[in-house]
């Protein structure tokens, strides 16, 4: 009995360790740079200078189903896939706009890079972009996104812009900041493109 109480103690002090780490890392990596322009109680109102991002398209039409296919192809393109085999840094938040018509994952490039000096992807699949700056309303959820968290807080976030009579631009968006093994201290927002001119 007391080998297994020490073991289980062993365990969990290196689960513990293992999820501190990670924390203190994510808190390291570069993410992509915005200004608070408003705030309210449950949403806030950014604006996003333009920036450089690799895109993938996609038929699927849930999380789950762009997810997993969509991370593996653009980290194939920063871990090496590409014209002279770079390393690239990832970077926070990876960006997914789920809808019935086309869905896109991108992750945001490092901002020391923009098309002229990235590396072209070796996978057709990956495509090199530049935003336009924009104003968006983002809405924070902790935990594991999933489809019924996504839907939710869209709607939560829908209304709220409907409210302050803010009219909206195009999709909303789900911007995640955590690798899937971190399970402390993890971040979700939805986002959708405004008008803004105060």
């Amino acid at each position: 009995m007391k080998t297994i109480i020490i073991t289980f103690t062993v365990l969990l002090l290196i689960f513990v360790l293992f999820q501190s780490f990670t924390y203190m890392s994510t808190g390291k990596t570069e993410e992509q740079k915005y200004t608070v322009v408003h705030k309210e109680s449950e949403f806030e109102i950014r604006f996003y200078p333009s920036a450089t991002l690799a895109t993938i398209n996609s038929t699927a039409k849930t999380y789950k189903d762009l997810s997993g296919p969509g991370f593996r192809k653009l980290a194939g393109f920063i871990f090496g896939g590409n014209e002279g085999q770079k390393q690239i840094s990832m970077t926070a938040p990876v960006h997914m706009d789920i809808n019935d018509t086309l869905s896109t994952m991108s992750f945001v490039m490092p901002s020391d890079y923009n098309e002229q000096n990235l590396p072209k992807p070796l996978n057709s699949e990956v495509s090199i972009k530049t935003t336009n700056e924009e104003y968006v309303a983002a809405i924070k959820f902790g935990g594991f996104a999933s489809e019924k968290e996504i839907k939710y807080y869209s709607e939560m976030l829908k209304k709220l812009l409907a409210d302050k009579e803010i009219k909206t631009i195009g999709n909303f968006k789900y911007l995640g900041y955590n690798p899937p093994y971190q399970l402390i201290g993890r971040r979700n927002e939805i986002v959708i493109s405004i008008e803004w001119k105060n």
